[in-house]
């Protein structure tokens, strides 16, 4: 929960006039109020940009609830799912992220699913059972054909905000562990499959993790705030 109009303004012109030069793609998520802001400033752009969550409601009583539909007019191509802040401080189960993941696309919104441990599980060696429980969930409500109009971003909850991050070690190990549980279901989807690390990434430590086989990008945070460190991780990316 970051930024002004003022902010914005500034760090979204620095992303726009960067962003041609790139080969990778560059998205924004951004919080609802800013979202006409975003799209003033980012239209006919290199830049995509998307929302931070969803309602998995289409449309009805749900006071405060933002639907997918509403999204899709402020030009929104993205939306984050079931982000670790989401299921910890709000309490979304696997359930609720599979039914905002289906929302999004009914919308014609590509959903950015997010998966990851807390330290408690990783330290008590389940982080690949509990990011295959969250993918499973998604897989079993909307199919396997689906998950081609998806990213996913593998977050491990601890490295979030914190200042550390798994080691390209780590995080290699639990993206190869997605593909390959999607690779049960349709090799071809797995294949396709663009997968990014979201954890405390910076430039220091940006090319190091994406130069491993499954990371395909970044779901960048606090750094994402800070123009300067967000184009040299999408340097990083560009390579």
């Amino acid at each position: 929960m970051h930024g002004s109009l003022q902010k914005n303004a500034e760090l979204l012109a620095r992303i726009r006039a960067s962003a041609g030069d790139l080969a990778c793609d560059v998205v924004v998520c951004a919080p609802f109020p800013y979202l006409a802001q975003v799209q003033s400033l980012l239209t006919g752009s290199a830049v995509a940009w998307g929302a931070q969550t969803l309602s998995e409601h289409a449309q009805g009583a749900y006071t405060g609830e933002v639907a997918a539909a509403m999204l899709g007019e402020f030009g929104c191509r993205y939306a984050l799912v079931g982000h670790s802040e989401r299921r910890s401080l709000y309490g979304e189960s696997d359930a609720a992220v599979a039914a905002k993941f289906a929302a999004a696309q009914a919308a014609g919104i590509l959903p950015v699913l997010c998966l990851g441990e807390t330290l408690a599980e990783r330290e008590a060696g389940q982080t690949l059972a509990v990011v295959g429980r969250q993918l499973a969930a998604v897989v079993e409500r909307v199919g396997i054909a689906a998950m081609r109009a998806s990213l996913i971003a593998y977050e491990p909850v601890w490295a979030i905000g914190t200042g550390v991050t798994a080691s390209p070690a780590q995080a290699q190990e639990v993206h190869a562990a997605i593909r390959a549980q999607l690779a049960g279901f349709d090799a071809a989807v797995a294949s396709e499959m663009r997968i990014l690390y979201g954890g405390s990434v910076k430039p220091a430590s940006a090319g190091e993790l994406f130069a491993q086989a499954d990371i395909d990008g970044g779901l960048i945070g606090g750094a994402a705030l800070v123009a300067d460190d967000f184009l040299a991780i999408c340097q990083a990316a560009n390579k």
